[in-house]
């Protein structure tokens, strides 16, 4: 079982622009552009394609460095949080990889960087070509802004900061808002299958660009249904709810369904996905239609405080994007 699981733990990668998230500074991107090192799609490489200072890369990449000293870049979060987990990726960049590479955090309001005090969230490490390099971190600080240093140049493709959005800030009052709003903290725990897109992509502002930007599971050739797990915002008085098929014309699910539980203490991924079974229906099986945002009247959990949804999808397919309203608390 545990196998056809994807757990995410709720982790989302802070450094993805549709947050917010910017690089500000970089010593030198003379070969490839440092706003490409936080690019959420995939790094790829163009066989035989160069620009006006050398072979076009997919990533951020600075020229051979001659003076003494090292590269970095300072990327802005979006939304500030914890940082559990780090991925720096060197894919295609062979033998123009960087030797080493470390990582400082700090969280300031101020705005000259030269007054900024980092904290080491990663020390020196060596890089690899053409490589995943994962690092778990310790901290459980709230951070604003993300030094990557390279030594002592080259170039990394991408650079995924994997953590929790800060909740702290969040000040609804009365208000019915968005409880799988990604910038306010909502987050996937877990998913059964993410084959064509992530199912984060479902609670992302918005309408879906295409189908890449929503959640579709592969085509089931077995019994069952493929479903998602999110951690909403904790909330009650559940309004409405909105799910989106935009994009997805043959291949939107049949139906869906939806349940819902507030557990207040914390619980482990795996044990959320296991209870998840028993879960209150907040709602019953209903049909769906291609390319179309379906909004539907809660009727079943209207005073129920929850802050785990589960997304049942029947049998497969995909879904572009999906809101609950109700007053957060």
């Amino acid at each position: 079982m545990s196998k056809k699981i994807i757990f995410t733990n709720g982790l989302i990668d802070l450094a993805q622009p549709r947050l917010g998230s910017k690089v500000i500074f970089k010593t030198d991107d003379f070969f490839a552009s440092a706003k490409r090192i936080i690019d959420p799609a995939t790094p790829v490489f163009k066989e035989g394609l160069f620009d006006k200072n050398g072979k076009w890369m997919d990533g951020w990449e600075s020229r051979r460095k001659r003076t003494p000293g090292h590269d970095y870049l300072i990327i802005k979060l979006g939304k500030p949080g914890s940082i559990s987990k780090v991925n720096v990726d060197t894919a295609h960049f062979n033998g123009n990889q960087p030797s080493m590479i470390s990582i400082e955090a700090c969280n300031s309001k101020l705005n000259n960087i030269k007054n900024f005090k980092w904290k080491t969230l990663v020390g020196k490490k060596k890089t690899k070509a053409n490589s995943l390099h994962i690092f778990k971190t310790s901290s459980k600080s709230v951070f604003t802004h993300i030094k990557l240093n390279i030594f002592p140049d080259g170039g990394v493709a991408r650079l995924r900061l994997y953590g929790s959005i800060s909740k702290k800030d969040n000040k609804f009052g009365k208000k019915i808002i968005n409880l799988a709003s990604l910038l306010d903290g909502a987050s996937v725990i877990a998913c059964n299958n993410e084959h064509f897109g992530k199912a984060e992509n479902i609670l992302a502002p918005g309408k879906a660009k295409n189908m890449g930007d929503g959640w579709e599971t592969r085509r089931r050739r077995d019994k069952g249904f493929d479903w998602l797990i999110l951690n909403s915002i904790t909330g009650d008085k559940i309004d409405k709810i909105e799910i989106s098929t935009h994009h997805f014309k043959g291949n939107f699910p049949s139906h869906c369904s939806l349940q819902a539980a507030y557990l207040p203490s914390k619980k482990s991924s795996s044990s959320i996905v296991q209870s998840s079974n028993k879960w209150k229906t907040l709602m019953k099986k209903t049909s769906l239609t291609a390319n179309k945002k379906h909004v539907f009247k809660n009727k079943l959990m209207k005073n129920d405080k929850i802050n785990f949804i589960k997304i049942n999808i029947f049998p497969d397919g995909g879904i572009s994007r999906f809101r609950i309203f109700g007053k957060a608390l």
